[in-house]
């Protein structure tokens, strides 16, 4: 997993509340069984103007113009501005796989469903929980200055506007080492690799018959 430490990005907004995981990536798309290639179908009825299949050349479909992630001027952003319970609906883990392959790191907005948010930090993606109040500034300074863009300062637990003032977030310290060091489950059991691969060395010593199959059981 991609480690977040520092992450300065440009800000897309998503102006919309209860943003369900089935609108984040389709059902349709669920059907693959690789852990790769879902960024481009991320808000796929949104995105586009016909019906999306797995295997799509992304090329060949209509875009909507009309959609903010279509838009020039959130070309490129890293940053998603939500608004509150983002994520809700079915726990699919593919949500935020859409959402970190199409290149956002961060996720800010006033809540997010319970399975989503946890789901985030497993998968190297930071969602940020702010007041309802600061959310609906940052989305106004958003639509006013095209280019708008905030740095994440995960070490420090801060997010620095562009004219410098730092808007602090809550983060659980076992989430945050994990995210620093870029730690998944996987990740954290690999750690002790070699406390494994001693207790497997022993038990096979010690209990020999363990590593044979039996035949006609």
């Amino acid at each position: 997993m991609k480690a977040f430490q520092l992450h300065k990005g440009l800000v897309a907004p998503m102006d919309r509340d209860n943003v369900d995981t089935d609108a984040i990536i389709p059902k349709q798309f669920l059907k693959s069984i690789r852990k790769t290639g879902f960024g481009p179908n991320l808000f796929d009825e949104w995105r586009y103007l016909d019906k999306g299949e797995p295997g799509q050349d992304p090329a060949s479909r209509k875009p909507n113009a009309d959609f903010v992630l279509n838009q020039p001027r959130y070309a490129g952003a890293s940053i998603l501005l939500a608004r509150q319970n983002f994520g809700c609906g079915s726990s699919r883990e593919h949500a935020p796989w859409a959402i970190e392959q199409y290149g956002f790191r961060a996720l800010i907005a006033p809540s997010f469903a319970d399975i989503f948010f946890n789901n985030c930090f497993k998968n190297g993606l930071l969602p940020i929980v702010l007041p309802e109040a600061t959310v609906a500034r940052l989305f106004d300074e958003v639509a006013a200055f095209p280019g708008y863009e905030l740095t994440i300062d995960l070490e420090r637990q801060v997010i620095v506007k562009p004219q410098g003032e730092e808007i602090p977030f809550d983060v659980q310290p076992f989430r945050k080492y994990c995210l620093l060091n870029g730690l998944d489950d996987i990740g954290l059991t690999l750690r002790h690799k070699d406390k494994i691969a001693a207790y497997e060395s022993q038990r096979l010593a010690t209990k020999p018959w363990l590593a044979h199959t039996m035949v006609g059981q």
